[in-house]
């Protein structure tokens, strides 16, 4: 009998998604855009934030979104219809993650010499797209108060990899079991370096400190 052959399927995706990330990153270098990799799980803000920041942004930077989603139009529609910005909708089929490959796709959708910043929403999970590099310059996500603090601890790999961390929905803070500080401790140990900013999309509380941060970020690639 033949010896069985055991293939690393997952490693090999990996190595030649790092390959194309790589790419996609050398491509925005040369197009002088940032692109921001904008991650949660499902219903804590992603396009509340998007539609947020385009309100202070987008008369004096160029912006695109990519949108990712399973199986919709939802989020791609509701960013045009609401703020007018350029909106590019990739449907994933299945898969609970963007990866390079489905990024590039996104970014050949778009006119890159008339854009600066380019946001992906990547699809709603803490998991796979944390396993994932798109090329993004930067990786940000949000987590919802009504989540818990205990999410570092459960998905410690998104925490690591993130450069930011919005943490939203704090008009609800007096009405949740939700410890700010003991999240912060725990975030902090995973990822040292993480900048944590306190967020409401719903009051607009703490957006101009993630509108100064985002615009201290593109004026690093346009200078």
């Amino acid at each position: 009998m033949d010896e069985v052959r055991l293939i690393e399927v997952k490693e090999d995706i990996l190595s030649d998604n790092e390959d194309m990330a790589s790419e996609v990153r050398e491509r925005m270098r040369g197009e002088k855009a940032y692109l921001l990799n904008l991650m949660s799980s499902p219903g804590a803000g992603k396009t509340s934030l998007i539609l947020r920041t385009l309100e202070k942004i987008k008369h004096d930077i160029r912006v695109g979104v990519i949108e990712a989603d399973i199986d919709s139009t939802v989020d791609a529609e509701k960013v045009i219809a609401e703020s007018g910005t350029t909106a590019i909708q990739l449907r994933t089929g299945g898969f609970c993650h963007l990866d390079a490959a489905m990024v590039t796709q996104g970014l050949d959708a778009l006119d890159l010499d008339s854009l600066d910043l380019v946001i992906i929403e990547n699809v709603g999970n803490l998991v796979c797209p944390a396993e994932f590099d798109t090329g993004a310059t930067k990786n940000a996500m949000i987590l919802s108060v009504p989540e818990g603090d205990d999410k570092p601890l459960k998905y410690p790999l998104m925490f690591s990899i993130c450069h930011v961390l919005l943490v939203n929905k704090i008009d609800y803070l007096d009405h949740e079991d939700f410890d700010l500080g003991a999240l912060k401790q725990r975030v902090t140990t995973l990822n040292p370096d993480i900048r944590i900013i306190e967020v409401s999309c719903k009051t607009g509380e703490g957006i101009d400190t993630w509108v100064d941060w985002l615009r201290g970020e593109v004026e690093t690639v346009l200078s």
